[in-house]
């Protein structure tokens, strides 16, 4: 296996930060480095292309507060677009 010069890097940010996203083309490993790190922290993982897991949030918020001690890792999430609010409603 090819060894992840991003993973350090990844559980780095996932410490230090509430939110991280991987970006980039097509083909050059997200989901695989996003496997990898199933392996090191406790997690959640979701591919918003399979019709199973993306009934799994048709109520985020739930599915979000079941997994609170989680990473939760959205595969594809453009496939649901609507999960990323613009603007977050205060009280």
């Amino acid at each position: 296996m090819i060894k992840r010069q991003l993973l350090r890097e990844l559980k780095e940010n996932l410490k230090n930060h509430s939110a991280v996203a991987l970006l980039g083309p097509r083909q050059t490993g997200k989901t695989t480095l996003a496997h990898l790190i199933t392996k090191k922290i406790p997690s959640v993982y979701l591919d918003l292309e399979s019709p199973e897991d993306l009934l799994k949030l048709s109520d985020p918020l739930l599915f979000l507060s079941r997994h609170m001690n989680k990473l939760v890792i959205l595969d594809e999430a453009h496939r649901k677009p609507d999960i990323f609010p613009k603007k977050l409603k205060k009280g």
